[in-house]
């Protein structure tokens, strides 16, 4: 017996095949997926959000401004002796300014460790490509190859099938132990 097949399913070959190609058409339709998103959100932190953060501080600056100048205003002027809807106006206009530039200092500080901090994770990710684009179509040739060598066998039958007399017996085998009657 050591020398024939016990396949029970070819079918099972094929459909592990089909899969497994499914698989790695999926899988590198998700790849592709991650390596965009991370250029587009390396493009975001780079570029979209520092020009947003150095936009709202230039706004926020004049905004400062306004404030500071409306309360200046306020105090040359004799007719109002209550300043504080003026000065509120001031400390809100100073801390939108202070958030805005640490909101960019941030961006910026993110955009400089992007990098380090993205490149181990990409590395993986291009091994994993790799493993997709290279070794995956190996296996799924061996596969094939493998299903066509067991259909090839199932058409011609086992060695020791073709080899045994029309009769079917087999030459080889023992011949059954002769059954004896008990005696009464």
């Amino acid at each position: 017996m050591a020398d024939q097949a016990n396949v029970s399913s070819f079918d099972a070959l094929e459909t592990f095949r089909t899969n497994l190609i499914l698989f790695l058409n999926k899988t590198r339709v998700r790849v592709d997926e991650v390596g965009d998103e991370i250029r587009r959100t390396r493009g975001w932190l780079q570029n979209d959000q520092r020009v947003h953060w150095e936009g709202e501080i230039r706004r926020r600056r004049r905004t400062l401004a306004q404030a500071e100048q409306e309360l200046l205003n306020a105090r040359l002027s004799s007719f109002r002796d209550n300043l504080s809807v003026e000065q509120m106006a001031v400390r809100r206009a100073k801390q939108a300014f202070v958030e805005a530039e640490e909101k960019l200092q941030n961006v910026k500080r993110w955009a400089r460790n992007y990098e380090s901090c993205i490149a181990p994770l990409a590395k993986k990710l291009e091994s994993l490509r790799g493993v997709l684009d290279h070794e995956m179509p190996k296996a799924v040739s061996y596969l094939f190859r493998t299903q066509e060598t067991l259909d090839l066998y199932a058409e011609t039958g086992s060695p020791r099938a073709a080899n045994s007399p029309p009769g079917g017996a087999d030459e080889t085998a023992p011949a059954p132990a002769a059954t004896q009657e008990p005696l009464p």
